[in-house]
């Protein structure tokens, strides 16, 4: 019943001028991180590792301001969820679109690096209502809620949704079809399948999965960022120039690159990096666990 409750209120958000919804979120973010203490004790964890540099009142004030925008992503969200297609086209621009167009026209797999900073779900919107796509959906936990992010997901374009559990087989044969995946690599998802490369100078368990999905399909790899816009100015996707020279026949340093550039993205906008997520809990042989 709440979860039905809750899915209702975010309908009748999503009416909202999105200067006022995104004003609702940022309270929203404000208070989760006044009251979130474990959400928060993860931010702060990974902005001490990350940033270093910075003093304990900086991080505080990132971790803030990283709250503030979680906060609007959850809340707008319900834009991508029953806003029309002509007031989401209005709120989001798509820089670089043409470099997909010219890859696919040319019949090269694309393979899109989307990490996952928080409007990532609004990047994913805007391929699929340009392109036909894929993309690797986890099933929720939820009933309700995993019914409307199957619904928001499907909404636009023909966009083809792999589980997690699916082989490598189908999103190789995906994009051999002409259909650009939107890949999220960058959680740390266990020992098993992961390789040990710095992040921000710090050795995470990341996934590999860039290189050998690239080498496999034969696919270029285009980076891909959404950024939140302040207030009610909208989104930015941003469709990167094409990787030269990837994959090569070193794995490590081809996931070293991929966390390297992700790295740079972040500085450009710290506080939209998805920080809740613990993305050191699995470490090296001997080595403590942060958090």
């Amino acid at each position: 019943m709440l979860s039905r409750l809750l899915v209702g209120l975010l309908w009748l958000l999503h009416f909202l001028p999105l200067t006022v919804l995104a004003r609702c979120g940022s309270g929203l973010g404000s208070a989760f991180f006044r009251l979130g203490r474990r959400r928060r004790h993860i931010v702060l964890v990974n902005l001490r590792l990350c940033f270093p540099e910075l003093d304990e009142a900086q991080r505080q004030d990132m971790a803030r301001a990283h709250f503030r925008v979680l906060g609007r992503s959850m809340l707008e969200r319900s834009l991508l969820w029953w806003a029309s297609r002509a007031r989401l086209s209005r709120l989001l621009r798509v820089e670089g679109e043409e470099r997909m167009r010219t890859l696919l026209a040319a019949g090269r797999p694309v393979l899109m690096l989307t990490p996952h900073f928080v409007g990532l779900d609004v990047g994913g919107a805007a391929i699929a209502m340009r392109f036909d796509c894929a993309s690797i959906y986890a099933v929720q936990s939820n009933r309700v809620f995993d019914r409307l992010l199957l619904r928001g997901r499907q909404r636009f374009g023909d966009q083809l949704l792999l589980s997690r559990q699916e082989s490598v087989r189908a999103s190789v044969r995906a994009m051999k079809a002409g259909r650009p995946l939107y890949y999220l690599p960058d959680m740390d998802f266990g020992r098993r399948d992961s390789i040990f490369v710095p992040f921000f100078g710090v050795p995470a368990a990341t996934v590999p999965g860039l290189a050998r999905l690239a080498r496999l399909a034969g696919a270029v790899v285009v980076p891909c960022l959404t950024r939140i816009l302040p207030g009610g100015a909208g989104y930015v996707v941003t469709v990167g120039e094409p990787w030269q020279d990837f994959p090569t026949d070193d794995v490590e340093a081809d996931t070293s690159r991929m966390n390297a550039w992700i790295e740079a993205a972040i500085r450009t906008m710290p506080e939209q990096y998805y920080w809740v997520h613990r993305r050191f809990k699995t470490r090296p042989e001997g080595e403590p666990r942060p958090y």
